[in-house]
């Protein structure tokens, strides 16, 4: 499946394009800004390739042509989904670092969610929904994310759990059921100990949804597979973490949810406000 995101589109049929047309993939993802004012011999010069050439590397990405490649990449610009992970300099100012992880992350999220089906959104949430019981797994990164979802679906009155160590996720998969739901959280897609516990929680009879890079590992083993393609630098001082998009992908889910419950959460949201106000200092703004 072709990837909606331009730029990622380009960048993952590069290996299969002649090397006439890689040329002038490499020259669009360096100057995509350019390209969008650019005439179709303008960019044939500056990659120095011929403009059938062009022609032929549009239509190896999908396009009829040169100009309706030219307004997607527009489109896309304008939506300021072209981010790439941000290269920090030594020059840099506190404000360059300001612009640059904002960007960057603002660009990412929105890269994120033109990449999510609201098909296999609403079939996630409506398992959710009418699980029996729902488990979080993640490590590292991920670990804060599953915690931080356990603590979301709880206040929806669903018993949740939120397990960061793998032995005692091994031990809770195999005790779920057909009604029981993993949702497995991962920025690689590719880690052991996950999968183990994902296939254990499978075998076990209990539905998974995964988010997670498509293709990984992880996506191809759930039973609902949510992508989030964030590909992090780790060569990078501070690469952008994936933990920001997995967030965000929480809140969908946990919205929807909460639309679904909405008619008999009312008097539970008003009891837990009551006690969570009833834990914090006095607001002395306040009457």
């Amino acid at each position: 499946m072709r990837s909606p995101n331009l730029i990622r589109r380009i960048t993952e049929s590069r290996p299969s394009l002649r090397k006439s047309e890689a040329k002038v993939a490499d020259f669009i993802l360096a100057h995509a800004n350019n390209v969008i004012n650019m005439r179709i011999v303008d960019l044939a010069s500056s990659a120095e390739v011929s403009e059938p050439t062009v022609i032929r590397f549009c239509r190896a990405i999908g396009f009829n042509g040169f100009q309706a490649f030219k307004l997607q990449l527009a489109q896309q610009m304008g939506l300021g989904s072209v981010f790439t992970q941000f290269a920090v300099d030594d020059s840099d100012t506190v404000e360059d670092l300001r612009n640059k992880v904002f960007d960057t992350t603002i660009g990412s999220l929105l890269t994120v969610r033109e990449e999510l089906d609201p098909v296999v959104l609403e079939q996630a949430i409506h398992t959710i929904n009418n699980a029996r019981r729902v488990e979080f797994y993640g490590f590292g990164a991920s670990s804060s994310v599953a915690t931080d979802a356990q603590h979301k679906f709880f206040r929806l009155q669903l018993s949740t759990s939120a397990y960061t160590d793998p032995h005692i996720q091994h031990m809770s998969a195999i005790a779920l059921g057909a009604d029981d739901v993993v949702v497995a959280i991962s920025q690689s897609g590719r880690t052991r100990a996950l999968l183990e516990s994902v296939s254990l929680a499978i075998e076990a009879g209990a539905t998974v949804i995964g988010l997670a890079p498509e293709g990984t590992p992880l996506a191809k083993l759930c039973s609902i597979s949510i992508p989030v393609n964030m590909e992090e630098d780790l060569q990078a001082a501070t690469p952008v973490s994936s933990r920001i998009a997995h967030l965000v992908v929480i809140d969908v889910l946990a919205t929807g949810v909460a639309i679904h419950r909405k008619p008999f959460l009312k008097e539970h949201i008003k009891k837990l406000e009551k006690s969570q106000n009833a834990l914090r200092t006095q607001n002395p703004n306040r009457d």
